[in-house]
């Protein structure tokens, strides 16, 4: 469940991003946090953090022209910033217990679920480090949903007169 918090201080809005070759994905992240600089910034290090205790063997990487992903056998979830909001898309989430109801967003797809976190909002660190750990389970396990099997088609034989 999302609840209100107290608002952060407001500080000035993100800068374009400068990633210079040979940055590791860690310190890209870890810019992109600092260019944020107010409430999202907060949040985006928040979640990291809570990412990194639940599962200390995470991944950091940096995909997508600048989006910050963390995995472990597989993609956990990305981390995104509007101006409105930190966005926490996980690639399997449809497939993970969300008891907390933490997905808020993303919800009719069949593969993944995310949590939109808007200022001056929490999120239950334990449910979160939960689905969390319900993701890196979920991809070591080399599971996946079947795939639907395509529908053939049968093509009637036209006949040449």
């Amino acid at each position: 469940m999302v609840r209100r918090i107290a608002s952060a201080r407001k500080l000035p809005n993100m800068k374009k991003s400068g990633a210079s070759p040979g940055q590791s994905a860690s310190e890209l992240i870890s810019e992109r946090i600092a260019e944020l600089g107010d409430w999202r910034g907060a949040t985006l290090s928040r979640m990291r953090k809570l990412i990194k205790e639940a599962e200390p063997d995470v991944v950091e990487e940096w995909k997508w022209m600048g989006t910050p992903v963390w995995s472990h056998d597989g993609i956990i979830c990305t981390g995104e910033s509007y101006k409105d909001k930190v966005k926490l898309t996980f690639a399997k989430g449809a497939s993970l217990n969300d008891p907390a109801r933490l997905f808020n967003s993303s919800l009719d797809g069949n593969t993944r679920r995310a949590i939109d976190i808007h200022e001056a909002e929490d999120v239950d660190e334990s449910a979160f480090k939960a689905l969390v750990r319900q993701a890196v389970a979920l991809n070591s396990s080399g599971v996946s949903k079947p795939r639907k099997k395509a529908k053939s088609q049968v093509v009637p034989k036209r006949s040449i007169l």
